[in-house]
């Protein structure tokens, strides 16, 4: 039985894919940003496309309102009615109007929330789902670590300055990622504009993300400005027919910024398809098992790669010997990619096959068999 206790040793098996291309964090001399810091990432891969400075923790404004529309989609209830506090009402800032003693649903505050940015909304939907800001930001701070943003701190679910609150581009993009994963996020964050009376809204909304008509294939995400912050901007947009999610941190020029990385990705990078979804890698013989595993990967990996440098595929097997019995799905080795001799993604394969323990009487055969055969 494969333990996830167990520490994986591997070794590389004599199986290589020498393509043309490059896949590694790009320190792009060709492109300089007019920007604190931004980002290019993969959706899918979560490989770096573009960076400048993208780990230096920074204000990040609205921006911030990504991971309040996420917690609150994880842990509210959409139809659930909130009462507009007098907090909420007089919030300063950007906002929707809400007024002191107003019921509003949970659904249409994100909806507030990420088309015009409003602080009101932000306020209600913490006290609405945790009672208070501060509890709110602790469900934030949570999730943050949850779904790996390691360099992020979030004090507010609206994101005004203050001392403690910042991310950076590179968390800011990979929490965007995770929430391209939610329909109900990418239904809100693509919407142009709501009519009240079609969504039975109190508001009808119009986004104020200008990127959603400026840059062709735009769906989303997210604008901020504080006086701190700068002008901020997270987009996600369709290149190739891949998700790529673009961030901008104190950057004037952001929607024209954005577009030029948006053409940087798309002049520079192609995307490649290196293994196959269930496509069998490798077969490994089980102890006690009554026949080998099939190592596969449970989905097609599809990488984007860069001009006229090599990269290598390498299939990684437990060092260690697995035994009976294998369950469909268990992690079972892993692939790595490589360019110029670094890893730049990695991810478990899994066994596309259960095997069964053999009765006791055929272990002993075989142990039997084991002693008396010559090693060749």
């Amino acid at each position: 039985m494969i333990k996830r206790s167990k520490k994986i040793l591997s070794i590389t098996l004599s199986m290589f894919f020498l393509l043309t291309g490059r896949l590694q964090n790009v320190y792009a001399d060709d492109l300089n940003v007019n920007a604190i810091s931004a980002i290019a990432l993969d959706c899918d891969s979560k490989i770096v496309l573009y960076e400048k400075n993208a780990y230096t923790p920074i204000e990040i404004a609205s921006t911030t309102k990504i991971i309040t529309s996420l917690v609150a989609i994880k842990s509210g209830d959409l139809n659930k009615k909130i009462t507009v506090s007098e907090k909420a009402a007089s919030i300063r800032g950007s906002e929707i109007g809400l007024r002191k003693g107003e019921e509003i649903t949970l659904k249409e505050l994100l909806y507030g929330l990420m088309l015009r940015s409003g602080n009101d909304a932000a306020i209600a939907i913490a006290e609405g789902i945790s009672g208070s800001v501060d509890e709110f930001s602790k469900l934030m701070n949570e999730y943050a670590l949850e779904i790996g943003l390691l360099n992020s701190n979030f004090e507010s679910p609206h994101g005004l300055d203050s001392a403690n609150h910042y991310s950076t581009a590179y968390d800011l993009a990979l929490l965007t990622s995770k929430a391209k994963e939610i329909p109900l996020f990418n239904d809100i964050v693509s919407s142009k504009d709501i009519d009240a009376k079609d969504y039975n809204f109190t508001r009808s909304y119009h986004n104020i993300n200008k990127i959603l008509w400026t840059l062709p294939g735009s769906t989303g995400v997210k604008t901020g400005s504080t006086g701190k912050a700068g002008k901020c901007l997270v987009t996600s947009v369709k290149i190739k027919d891949r998700d790529v999610i673009i961030v901008t941190l104190n950057c004037t020029p952001r929607w024209k910024e954005t577009e030029r990385i948006s053409k940087y990705v798309e002049k520079n990078y192609e995307y490649r398809k290196l293994i196959n979804k269930n496509d069998i890698l490798q077969n490994i013989s089980v102890k006690n098992g009554i026949k080998d595993v099939q190592m596969v990967s449970k989905r097609d990996i599809i990488i984007p790669v860069k001009n006229d440098e090599s990269i290598e595929v390498k299939i990684k097997k437990p060092l260690y010997e697995v035994s009976a019995p294998v369950n469909l799905g268990d992690k079972i080795g892993r692939v790595e990619i490589y360019a110029n001799n670094k890893l730049m993604f990695t991810e478990a394969l899994v066994a596309n096959n259960s095997v069964k323990r053999e009765n006791m009487f055929k272990q002993r055969i075989h142990e039997i068999v084991n002693l008396i055969t010559p090693n060749k």
